[in-house]
């Protein structure tokens, strides 16, 4: 299978998306690709569990991408061997009334990881200056003093919330949270053929709104705000990935090694060893179990 560079993916100076593809094969067929993730995903397991018994490191996984990228499912499919109590996932939705009556970063603030756990945000704190931008009238409930209309919503005003979120991650990064954000890149061509699915197979029907149709005439808004969202945002600590999504068993593998990788770089996770008194009395211990 053909070897994944992951430093490929990573955004690390000023990107166009249009420049970026959407389908990527792996030089071989679907089942040896869904078999490599199979592989990576139990050493992301015991990965895990070395990070929950070191305990000083959590890990922020932050998935974004049009409707129909494949977020869900990557997430079924990278994560299907982590321990259930070291990963929570929060799929943020349209702000509740609890939500709105708080800054935009605190629902994504109460659901961060606790030190040697792992979150993964389906959609994340980045919906602030997507969604919200597209359709700017949504940041009038959030009930803000300095915004009175949609005019007061201009350029600074993005600005100024960009600021904000990249001191909110940076803020994280240098308390013990690495910080992975990924942008599932997908066609305008493929999330047709994933829509038309919706709607043709009975199964899938549940997943289909009419919205999904209205915003995808918004497409090239979104590719504009999506572009400078990474271009604002992608710092050393909190880089942003773009990874090609039309393909999603190549999509979940790159995923999946790109967080392997990056955090096997972490010399220092390590399970912590036991006390020299306790190491000098194993003998003892095991004698007192078998002698009861």
């Amino acid at each position: 299978m053909k070897d994944i560079n992951i430093e490929k993916y990573k955004v690390t100076s000023t990107i166009n998306l249009s420049n970026y593809e959407t389908n990527v094969r792996l030089d071989t067929d679907d089942e040896e690709v869904k078999d490599e993730l199979k592989k990576i995903r139990r050493k992301l397991g015991k990965l895990q569990d070395t990070l929950y018994a070191h305990g000083k490191y959590s890990v922020l996984i932050c998935l974004q991408g049009m409707d129909t990228a494949g977020k869900d499912s990557l997430i079924r499919e990278v994560f299907k061997d982590f321990n259930t109590r070291g990963i929570v996932v929060h799929s943020f939705k349209v702000p509740t009334s609890l939500e709105l009556g708080h800054d935009y970063l605190w629902r994504h603030y109460i659901a961060l990881p606790a030190r040697g756990k792992f979150s993964v945000f389906n959609r994340t704190h980045y919906e602030n200056v997507l969604v919200t931008r597209v359709h700017p009238a949504y940041i009038l409930s959030e009930n803000l003093p300095d915004v009175k209309s949609i005019t007061d919503i201009n350029e600074d005003f993005w600005e100024k919330r960009f600021e904000q979120i990249r001191n909110f991650e940076k803020h994280l990064s240098e308390n013990g949270t690495i910080i992975f954000k990924f942008f599932l890149n997908l066609s305008k061509s493929e999330q047709k053929n994933r829509l038309l699915r919706r709607i043709e197979l009975k199964e899938k029907n549940w997943k289909f709104s009419p919205g999904d149709l209205k915003e995808r005439k918004l497409w090239n808004n979104y590719q504009e705000c999506y572009q400078d969202a990474i271009n604002r945002t992608s710092t050393e600590k909190a880089p942003w990935y773009i990874i090609p999504a039309d393909h999603k068993p190549s999509a979940r593998y790159i995923v999946a090694k790109t967080i392997y990788d990056s955090l096997k770089q972490f010399n220092d996770i390590e399970e912590p060893e036991l006390s020299a008194k306790i190491k000098a009395n194993l003998a003892q211990y095991k004698k007192e179990l078998n002698e009861e």
